[in-house]
């Protein structure tokens, strides 16, 4: 069996789903513009908005090209493209290939993952994304409505909630990243020093467009460092 990752099927696919979302938001752009119009907008404001929307997008798209680039040793370019170009993020993927592929006895650390292994992530990662969706069909309304209400009655319980629920993700992430060893240790608290310093510095130089540059920086920075971190200690 040939290169199955990086085969012709599978970037026929992913072009198919790039296509997609190309097209997509060309149509959601062409009618929005057609709203600003209605509304009596100036095209020049318009078009300064859609320049400066495309400007800062492309900062914050460099970790989703680092999380292509660290998922395709093992599961080839077609599938992280395709994941990356419709809904997945850094946060989601890279974790669920992971946990997949250990259940099924392999890991992503190696050069590739036999056909049957990549078969699980792909459904793993696809069945496992589809729930955020789902639920927010189901249940935003009444979801927001109730976050609404407690900003409105007392919005540090609002806060609260909201930093609540993101520690907590952050901390499902932490067990693995601690248990990995020295090498996994290290370049975990690096990653977070090097993201409080590109925070302070946003903060202290009042550079707020620094803060689309934190979680690249971050990233990069620490990938470099955990390569420092594996010759010195050989992990």
């Amino acid at each position: 069996m040939g290169d199955y990752r990086n085969s012709m099927f599978m970037f026929v696919l992913g072009a198919i789903v790039a296509l997609f979302v190309t097209v997509q938001s060309i149509v959601f752009l062409k009618k929005a513009w057609e709203e600003g119009k209605r509304k009596g907008m100036p095209p020049e404001k318009m078009r300064k908005a859609v320049v400066s929307s495309a400007v800062f997008t492309l900062v914050p798209s460099l970790s989703i090209l680092l999380t292509m680039l660290t998922l395709s040793g093992a599961l080839g370019l077609a599938l992280p493209w395709i994941r990356l170009s419709v809904i997945g993020a850094v946060t989601y993927e890279l974790p669920a290939a992971e946990a997949a592929a250990q259940a099924a006895g392999a890991s992503l650390m190696g050069a590739g993952v036999p056909v049957s292994v990549f078969s699980v992530i792909v459904w793993v990662m696809t069945l496992g994304i589809m729930s955020g969706p789902l639920f927010i069909i189901a249940y935003f309304k009444k979801l927001q409505s109730k976050i609404n209400q407690i900003k409105v009655e007392d919005n540090r319980w609002g806060a609260l909630l909201i930093s609540a629920m993101f520690v907590g993700l952050i901390s499902s992430f932490l067990g693995s990243a601690l248990a990995g060893g020295m090498v996994s240790i290290l370049t975990l608290f690096s990653s977070a020093l090097l993201m409080v310093v590109c925070i302070m510095i946003e903060q202290k130089a009042g550079l707020k467009v620094f803060k689309d540059f934190a979680l690249p920086l971050s990233m990069i920075g620490a990938m470099a460092l955990a390569i420092l971190y594996s010759g010195l200690l050989g992990g």
